[in-house]
C-alpha cells in the first residue's frame, strides 16, 4: 500500500466529472486500498480519486466505524436537509457551512464488485455527498453558503485576549 499525493484545488482533474469504472480489477483493489491508506494519513473521513489525480468514479467513507469503499455510487433517494460545516483535503485550511440532504439511500458496489444498497443519514450521508460532489466535479466551496472560522488550538479569541489583557 502506499500514501498518494492529495490533488489541491486548481487542478484540472478536480473540475471533470469522473468516469464510471467499467469492471473491478485487482489494480482497481489496489487503488482502494492505497486512497484508504491515504484518507487516514491526511487525517481526513472521505477521499474521492479525482483527489489523488485520477477521474474514476470511486469513493472511500471511513466515519470511525471502519472504511467503506464505493465504485459508482450513486444517490438514489434523499429526505430532509441540514447545514453544517465542511473542509476538504484538496483545499486546505478552508471551511464553510454546506446545505445537504439529512438523509440519502445510496447504491454503489464494494471492493469486490458486490452491489450494495444503504440509507445513511448524519455525517455518512454529508461525507457521502460530499465525496460524490467530487466525482462531479464540484467542491464545497462551489455550494457553500459562508466562510467558517474555525479557531485552531494555537489562536486565542478576541474575549480570551481581553481577558488576559486585563488579568
Amino acid at each position: 500500500m502506499a500514501v498518494m499525493e492529495i490533488t489541491k484545488i486548481g487542478h484540472e482533474v478536480l473540475r471533470k466529472k469522473a468516469e464510471p469504472v467499467q469492471k473491478i480489477t485487482k489494480k482497481t483493489q489496489t487503488l482502494i486500498r492505497d486512497m484508504i491508506e491515504t484518507m487516514y494519513a491526511a487525517e481526513g473521513v472521505g477521499l474521492a480519486a479525482p483527489q489523488v489525480g485520477l477521474s474514476e468514479r470511486i469513493i472511500i467513507i471511513d466515519i470511525g466505524d471502519g472504511p467503506i469503499a464505493m465504485v459508482n455510487p450513486e444517490i438514489i433517494a434523499h429526505e430532509g436537509s441540514e447545514i453544517d460545516v465542511e473542509g476538504c483535503l484538496s483545499i486546505p485550511g478552508r471551511h464553510g457551512y454546506v446545505k445537504r440532504w439529512l438523509e440519502t439511500t445510496v447504491q454503489f458496489l464494494d471492493e469486490k464488485g458486490k452491489p450494495h444498497r444503504m440509507v445513511t443519514n448524519g455525517l455518512l450521508s454529508r461525507a457521502i455527498q460530499h465525496e460524490l460532489d467530487h466525482l462531479n466535479g464540484v467542491l464545497f466551496v462551489d455550494i457553500m453558503l459562508e466562510e467558517a472560522k474555525l479557531r485552531s488550538e494555537d489562536e486565542t479569541s478576541d474575549e480570551e485576549y481581553q481577558q488576559q489583557e486585563s488579568g
